[in-house]
């Protein structure tokens, strides 16, 4: 029998579609349910489960009780043993910590986590380099390279680990930002250690990379082919990033730095924007998304701007889809595609093959986008 630990940080993700950029803290928790906020990791966490199914008779998942993991293993038809307790009401970083050193103490193979940053965080705490792990990404913020590309392709990395299929472990970052600065507009990004995970290059994402210093002038010759290519009649959801940001100065205009903002007619109509405001701006409405890849691990949809759903995709449209990016950005990519993980397979699956990314003035490169719902 192989033993693999589950956590689930059952508040992972809260704030995303909602705006707050992340879900730390009881406060903003309580904010983003009142705003209408349900978490993604449960059903983030079952969707991993289903590439372990053919495991199943050599398989035994240690998890804590509730929906830090029974609740998710319950449906699935795997065989859970629950470990520990956690505090009626609620769940702490302090239960992911003492559930993960008890896994380390009974001798989990691998501990699988669905959570974002600050859960990272919370494993890396507990059990350091002692104990191989894997993320499923399930944040709003997810700059660590602990993580998995999808949920399910952290259950497929999962199961080949676990039969031997791949044995190669690697140590990868751990990164957390301050979120009271990022919702700021700040950017302040830290290291806090490393966590040893198993590796395949096609199936981890990276370290979310900075914007280089020399990538400016390149910024400012995207923003100008797509202002000059405008309608005055169209919404235009510009996404996070410098090179968004670049198109609103174009216009004139200032940017929310980490938010999404809506422009028309050579205005901001809307700043900051969670997804309900999206769906209520788009419905009967011409408009165009406008997204830049993250650098160091090219998502376009899924990482940071979790306010641009897949509801919002679908009713906007792929054709209606502006990826803008320096060549920097998606030479660092080495040849690996751009990636989407919406938390729908179905509009995943609708972006994947080959997108026009502006890449300067009249420039522009078709490049591969793939997803991972469907290995």
């Amino acid at each position: 029998m192989k033993r693999l630990g589950l956590i689930v940080n059952p508040v992972a993700g809260l704030g995303g579609r909602v705006g707050l950029k992340g879900s730390d803290g009881e406060e903003i928790q309580r904010r983003a349910l009142e705003l209408g906020a349900v978490s993604e990791s449960p059903e983030r966490a079952g969707r991993a489960l289903e590439m372990l199914m053919p495991l199943r008779v050599q398989l035994e998942i240690l998890t804590p009780p509730g929906k830090m993991g029974e609740d998710v293993v319950a449906p699935s038809g795997l065989e859970a043993r629950v470990i520990g307790s956690i505090r009626p009401g609620g769940t702490t970083a302090d239960d992911t910590i003492t559930a993960a050193r008890e896994m380390q103490r009974l001798g989990v193979d691998l501990l699988l986590f669905a959570g974002g940053d600050g859960t990272a965080r919370d494993i890396f705490a507990a059990v350091g380099l002692d104990l191989p792990v894997l993320g499923i990404p399930a944040g709003v913020k997810i700059h660590s390279a602990v993580f998995a590309t999808s949920a399910a392709t952290a259950g497929e990395l999962a199961a080949s680990y676990l039969r031997g299929d791949v044995s190669a472990l690697r140590e990868a970052e751990v990164m957390d930002v301050d979120e009271e600065a990022f919702r700021r507009g700040v950017l302040s990004a830290q290291l806090y250690g490393y966590l040893r995970i198993p590796f395949r290059r096609a199936l981890v994402q990276g370290v979310k990379a900075a914007s280089g210093p020399g990538e400016e002038a390149v910024q400012r010759a995207i923003a100008a082919e797509i202002v000059d290519g405008m309608e005055d009649d169209c919404l235009y959801i510009l996404g996070p990033g410098t090179t968004t940001r670049a198109i609103a100065s174009r216009l004139g205009l200032e940017k929310t730095l980490l938010g999404v903002d809506v422009a028309r007619g050579g205005e901001i109509i809307a700043a900051d924007v969670g997804e309900s405001q999206l769906l209520e701006l788009v419905r009967g409405a011409r408009a165009k998304i406008v997204v830049t890849p993250i650098g160091g691990q090219g998502f376009i949809f899924g990482r940071g701007n979790q306010q641009i759903s897949p509801q919002v995709i679908r009713q906007v449209g792929k054709e209606n889809t502006i990826v803008v990016s320096t060549p920097e950005k998606i030479n660092s990519l080495g040849g690996q595609p751009l990636l989407v993980d919406t938390g729908d397979q179905g509009v995943d699956e609708m972006l994947c093959g080959y997108v026009r990314v502006v890449t300067g003035y009249a420039e522009q490169i078709l490049y591969r986008v793939s997803c991972f719902g469907a290995t």
